[in-house]
């Protein structure tokens, strides 16, 4: 860890590998697990730090959630010294999420200095539990309890165990149901490619699918119930989408660079959209600003291939994109979008 450039300075001493560190998207969650991170702030710096304050907020579709344990500042960070939080959050919510770390200290010369890291996880999967309950006087047997998913989504039942070979229903061989007994059944819907793909079909209050459960009485007459489509709300990502296809995970110093950002139009409008690239002190755009890229019908989405390079060395956030929208102008900002390790090729050679 040491030699790895990507690594904060003294990261071996804690333990803290590549395995314990969250990138930058860290892949899915599933809705109604507990999402649990450790937080390690540490001064690498040769310098005491004053009025330390560590912040962590979780950023879901509608709220902003507050998970830091105390929000009370640390009066001093000695050099090789670490501030330490864990957090915890049950996910309730489906879309992206968002964890903002932000940082806040003083300077031994009395400056104020801040920064953020902003880590995101997707709820792209969705469990949905069904309870039956027989409500009559005598015992049923429940002959298919099913989900039939509409055209968004694929469904997977999740009510039975593999043994080997064979497959076998949670409740048992005999599927009977006593007098005001009550049965859980879970099922896993994930929107299908096609679907996943516009976030704007899928903004909104959207069809999961319906129940279908057939059961049996004592003297074998069938019953048969279906539910009414069932509705669940979708994620929203605003009027304009902006995720990244590629990014390299490491570059050289001051080397041009190559990324593919991808643009989705999730209103229910055209728009004219212009792009505009501003430096930041670290990053620097490659290319001509405010260049037009015509008009994205909604739902449509676009890639543009971009180059940029970096100045200074280090972990660097990519920042600095606008899109404005002709028609209402209307400017969207994406800062923060990316970070990448940007690391020196040359080696001076040893004296």
């Amino acid at each position: 860890m040491k030699d790895d450039p990507s690594t904060v300075k003294g990261a071996e001493t804690l333990i803290l590998g590549e395995m314990l560190t969250l990138p930058q998207n860290f892949g899915n969650i599933f809705l109604g697990e507990t999402f649990s991170s450790y937080i390690n702030v540490h001064n690498d710096s040769n310098q005491v730090v004053k009025d330390i304050l560590v912040k962590a907020d979780l950023q879901t579709s509608s709220q902003r959630l507050n998970l830091s344990a105390s929000n009370s500042a640390v009066s001093e960070l000695k050099p090789e010294c670490c501030i330490d939080d864990v957090i915890h959050h049950e996910v309730k919510e489906i879309g992206t999420h968002i964890l903002v770390c932000a940082v806040s200290y003083t300077t031994q010369t009395g400056e104020k200095l801040y920064f953020r890291k902003f880590f995101k996880f997707q709820t792209d999967e969705v469990f949905l539990e069904a309870q039956i309950q027989n409500i009559t006087t005598s015992p049923m047997f429940m002959e298919k309890v099913s989900l039939e998913p509409s055209m968004m989504y694929n469904v997977t039942e999740l009510n039975n165990v593999s043994a080997g070979s064979e497959s076998e229903s949670t409740f048992g061989r005999m599927s009977y149901l006593q007098p005001l007994d009550t049965r859980q059944y879970l099922y896993c819907l994930k929107p299908k490619p096609e679907f996943a793909e516009k976030a704007g079909v899928i903004k909104g209050v959207t069809v999961i699918g319906k129940l279908d459960i057939v059961w049996k009485t004592n003297l074998g007459e069938r019953g048969r119930l279906q539910t009414s489509q069932l509705q669940r709300m979708a994620p929203g990502y605003g009027d304009v989408r902006l995720s990244l296809e590629l990014i390299p995970d490491t570059v050289s110093l001051e080397e041009p660079f190559d990324i593919t950002c991808k643009i989705t139009n999730c209103s229910e409008r055209t728009m004219d959209l212009v792009l505009e690239m501003c430096n930041t002190r670290s990053v620097h755009w490659c290319g001509v600003s405010g260049r037009q890229l015509g008009k994205l019908s909604p739902s449509a989405s676009l890639s543009i291939p971009l180059k940029l390079l970096s100045s200074v060395q280090g972990l660097q956030s990519i920042s600095g994109l606008r899109l404005t929208d002709t028609f209402l102008k209307r400017t969207y900002e994406y800062d923060d979008i990316a970070q990448v390790c940007v690391v020196c090729p040359y080696t001076s050679p040893e004296s």
